[in-house]
Parts: structure tokens; C-alpha cells; sequence
């Protein structure tokens, strides 16, 4: 195992109704407020009625910014940016998923920057501070909600960043596992599929003796891989958004990787799929984590066999054997969830694999840990997702 420093910063707020209690939280931090959002679901649910009512009950001000897409734009971010300086806003609440937040997170930097924020995604400058932030969650999945990452596209470079920093953190993310309810089918799959990925890149680690960390993101993964298919059929069922939702959040908020170092090879792949061909990151990840895994594989057969033989019963063994079986049926469980598992499948166009790979491996010439992924190696990858 190795060294580690480990915070948990954000609070979380998890239940039924929770989301009416946004005012309180948010009146410990400020009087003013930017809501960043996209979707007309928020509208139409009346997800949006009941927060600014929460807001107005607590004497707090807002300013709405809607229009958040998937993979989130630079432009709506910097347009963020300048509402807040104009109107002296110091909090964002964002409402939403991982696109919502990540934005949010992107404009909380970009206020009290002077210079581009952009600069934070491309290594050319270092946040020193951001204003703070709170979340509502209506779309698991991106796990955003207690991390200290954000992802932005920079539509005109079709480029994909991405930073991580602890003062993104957002103070508070308010869980009602009822917002599930409005999630369209193929959100709740791509949703899935990126939880699941999220778990594996913790997974697949070259640091040994991590016992401890390897059997709870097993039972993270044998738990999603439980209720992900009974949410599909029963997209309304309280208890089974409550678990996805968790499985969701913790996936990703720095539990699973404590002493051990993560790969994030493959969802550099993904990023430059989507910056290109706004792919939703999760189908994309259904894409790639499959191929990447067969390119990978030999790199630890036993981590492979272990996978294959604790999460999905396999029990062929033939290590190699196993190892392929055990790939094979994470390939059908993305399946059996309604997503592309090819680019061909997913009408993605094969004739820029070169170009990604430079854009992934960026000045580093290399994404992974697990495996490190030089050009030559991510356009295998992609031959192989093809």
C-alpha cells in the first residue's frame, strides 16, 4: 500500500424531500447565488420550483445560468464566469449531473482568476483559490458530486480537459434518490456504465498489497452489477435509486483509492472520443473499457482472473481463460444496458485514431498506470474498440 493524505470534504445530504432544505445549507455560505443547470426536466418536475423556493425562504438571491449540455462547453463556462463578476455572485449551485457540476466547479476557478480559465485544464496555470460550491444531484453517475475533479470541452480546439484540485470540492451535495425518477433510460444506462468504469480504474492498480481496498471495490461492483439491471426494469423504485446513487457517489470520491494508484488510461481514450463526437462519457466508457481491457490484459493475468473469478463468478481454471471470460461479461453487461459496445455500433467515424492518440498522451507521451499507453498503443486500443 502505499502513502496517502485523505479528506472528505463534502457534506452529504441523502434522502427523500432533501433538495427543499437547499436554502439552509446554502445560507452558511452566502446571500447570492448563480443556479447552473441544463435540461428542461428540472422544469417540468418541478425539481427547479422547489430550490428556488428553498432559496427565497432563506433570503437569498439568484441568477440562473441553464443550458448545460453533455461533455460541458468552455463558452457557457466563461459566460458563467463573467455573470458572476458583473453581479458579484459568490456561490454556485449546481443542479444536475456530472456536466452540471464540472461546470459549476469550472466557473467557481474562473472568478477569481484573472487570466483564462482554460489555463487550469491545459497545466499552464495553478488555482489558487475558487468560490465555493453545492450541489443538487438529479443525475449519478460522474461521481462529481464529492470529488475534486471537473471535465470541460473546448468546442472550438475539440479538446477535452480535465483538472483536479481539492478546492473544487463542493461544500454539500444534497442526494434524493427520487430525482432518479426523471432520468431518461439512456442517461441511467450511460450512468451505469460510468460508475462501473469508475470502479474498475481503481481497480486495475500496479500497486500491490491492497487488500483492503481491492474487497470493497468488489463489493461496490458485485453491488452494482446487482441493482443497475433491476433499476433499468424498475427505473422508479426508491430503494434501488438510494443504492445506485451511493455506489455512484463513492465510486468516486477518493474511498476506493486510498493507498493505491489508479489507471485513468481509458477515460483518457474516452475524452478525446467525446471531445470529437459528443458521445455521452459513460457510452463512450462502454466503448473503450472493454477494448482497453484485451489490449491490457497480459500486463497482470491475475488481476485479470481475480476479477473475473470474485465479481462475476467465473469459474473456469484457466487463468487466461477466465481472464477472457471474465472481459466478455463486462462487455455483455454494458450490453444488456442498451449501449454501443463498437465505434461502428455507435456510428462513430474511424478515421482520426491518430490524431486522438496524440491529443490523449498530450505533453506526457504516455496515459496509465496499470499500463502505460503511448500513441502506437491507444490506436490499438481504438482498432480494437472499432
Amino acid at each position: 500500500m502505499q502513502n496517502f493524505d485523505y479528506k472528505i470534504a463534502t457534506r452529504v445530504i441523502f434522502g427523500k424531500g432533501r433538495e427543499n432544505e437547499v436554502g439552509k445549507h446554502v445560507s452558511k455560505y452566502s446571500k447570492k447565488v448563480l443556479i447552473h443547470y441544463g435540461g428542461d426536466y428540472l422544469k417540468e418536475y418541478g425539481i427547479l420550483d422547489r430550490i428556488t423556493k428553498s432559496l427565497e425562504q432563506n433570503n437569498i438571491e439568484y441568477v440562473i445560468l441553464d443550458g448545460v449540455v453533455p461533455n460541458p462547453r468552455l463558452s457557457l463556462v466563461k459566460e458563467g464566469i463573467k455573470i458572476c463578476k458583473e453581479q458579484n455572485i459568490n456561490f454556485i449551485l449546481a443542479i444536475g449531473g456530472g456536466s452540471a457540476i464540472d461546470s459549476s466547479k469550472a466557473i467557481a476557478m474562473g472568478v477569481e482568476y484573472d487570466g483564462d480559465v482554460w489555463d487550469f485544464y491545459t497545466g499552464k496555470a495553478t488555482p489558487k483559490k475558487a468560490l465555493k460550491v453545492g450541489v443538487v444531484l438529479t443525475i449519478p453517475g460522474s461521481g462529481s458530486e464529492m470529488s475534486e475533479s471537473s471535465i470541460i470541452t473546448n468546442e472550438e480546439e475539440n479538446l477535452k480537459c480535465g483538472i483536479d484540485t481539492e478546492i473544487i470540492m463542493p461544500e454539500f451535495a444534497i442526494l434524493n434518490p427520487e430525482m432518479c425518477y426523471t432520468i431518461p433510460p439512456y442517461l441511467l444506462s450511460c450512468g451505469i456504465a460510468d460508475t462501473l468504469t469508475h470502479l474498475f480504474e481503481r481497480y486495475f492498480t500496479p500497486t500491490k498489497n491492497v487488500v483492503i481496498t481491492d474487497y470493497m471495490i468488489e463489493g461496490a461492483m458485485k453491488a452494482l452489477l446487482e441493482i443497475g439491471p433491476k433499476l433499468k426494469k424498475d427505473p422508479k423504485n426508491y430503494d434501488y435509486c438510494a443504492e445506485f446513487m451511493w455506489i455512484a457517489t463513492i465510486a468516486h470520491n477518493g474511498t476506493m483509492d486510498v493507498g493505491r494508484a489508479s489507471d485513468w488510461g481509458s477515460h483518457r481514450i474516452e475524452h478525446e472520443i467525446s471531445a470529437l463526437y459528443d458521445i455521452t462519457h459513460g457510452g463512450g466508457m462502454a466503448i473503450i473499457y472493454p477494448a482497453w481491457m484485451k489490449y491490457v490484459k497480459d500486463q497482470d493475468i491475475d488481476r485479470f482472473n481475480q476479477l473475473a473469478t470474485r465479481v462475476f463468478g467465473v469459474t473456469n481454471s484457466d487463468k487466461e481463460e477466465a481472464s477472457n471470460e471474465g472481459i466478455q461479461c463486462v462487455e455483455e453487461f454494458f450490453k444488456s444496458l442498451g449501449l454501443k459496445t463498437t465505434l461502428t455500433e455507435a456510428n462513430i467515424p474511424l478515421d482520426r485514431f491518430e490524431e486522438m492518440a496524440k491529443k490523449a498522451v498530450g505533453e506526457a507521451g504516455f496515459v496509465g498506470r496499470f499500463k502505460q499507453l503511448e500513441e502506437k498503443d491507444i490506436i490499438e486500443v481504438l482498432n480494437i474498440a472499432k
